[in-house]
């Protein structure tokens, strides 16, 4: 698709999805939206991909809204807008989660619904030039459909602030909220992603996707339900071909079948 604004690169276990569309600051609309939701579903239920990245063309990691569109919802009907939000949600949904781990490689500026598709990802590494700006109230509107994710990264006391007053902040305040996982120099974030990707490629595949599921269901008060959840996990897990590669390499100092 010619108009996609995005593209998939393969190299071996890993997926670079891409946002392409450097001159409108890699904004997203209705059919960037359906396309992103598609590809992640694709790569999710691909054996052969372990790690996604996403990253983005330019100087802009991605604007959010394209205003185009939004000067097009303007005039939309209730439900043709409760459709239209609906379709952000389910993208962001699908990305948040994916059986299998994302990474944001955050190279500039993020606003809107930018910061919500970093903070849908598992894991965020951003350089020095990345900024962040929750923008929707400056346009009458909220965050709504990525607050949830936002919320969840930066904590409510931080949203609270910047949902209100749609100040911009920084790479190393990202960090500070837990938004980035970490912040480098520009020309050290390759290398930065990469070392993340070799430290999950090191892990069993089925151990990740089983392991961010675990963070998902235990995010909750600790009850008698939770702790008996965890104990029937650790024991499913222990009887898998893949914990046993382990265990075995482990002891017999070999690497195990899945790191190649």
């Amino acid at each position: 698709m010619p108009d996609q604004k995005f593209t998939i690169l393969r190299d071996g276990p890993v997926a670079h999805l891409r946002l392409t569309n450097p001159d409108r600051h890699n904004a997203f609309d209705d059919a960037l939206i359906l396309g992103l939701t598609e590809a992640f579903t694709t790569l999710g239920e691909d054996s052969d991909i372990r790690v996604i990245i996403l990253e983005a063309e330019g100087k802009s990691f991605s604007a959010g809204a394209d205003l185009t569109w939004m000067q097009r919802v303007a005039g939309y009907s209730f439900d043709e807008n409760l459709a239209d939000a609906g379709g952000l949600a389910e993208m962001l949904r699908v990305i948040n989660f994916l059986p299998k781990p994302v990474i944001a490689r955050v190279q500039g500026a993020a606003f809107g619904g930018g910061v919500g598709l970093v903070a849908c990802c598992d894991i965020a590494i951003g350089s020095t030039r990345a900024s962040f700006c929750l923008s929707e109230v400056k346009l009458g509107i909220i965050p709504s459909a990525i607050s949830p994710y936002v919320v969840d990264a930066i904590g409510a006391r931080a949203a609270r602030r910047y949902f209100q007053t749609a100040e911009r902040f920084d790479a190393l305040t990202a960090l500070r909220f837990g938004l980035l996982h970490d912040v480098v120099e520009e020309d050290a974030l390759d290398t930065a992603v990469d070392a993340v990707v070799q430290s999950i490629l090191a892990v069993g595949p089925i151990a990740a996707r089983e392991a961010k599921d675990l963070v998902f269901s235990v995010d909750r008060p600790i009850t008698a339900e939770v702790i008996e959840d965890t104990v029937h996990r650790i024991a499913r897990l222990r009887a898998t071909p893949e914990a046993k590669e382990g265990m075995a390499a482990f002891f017999e100092k070999r690497s195990p079948a899945w790191k190649k």
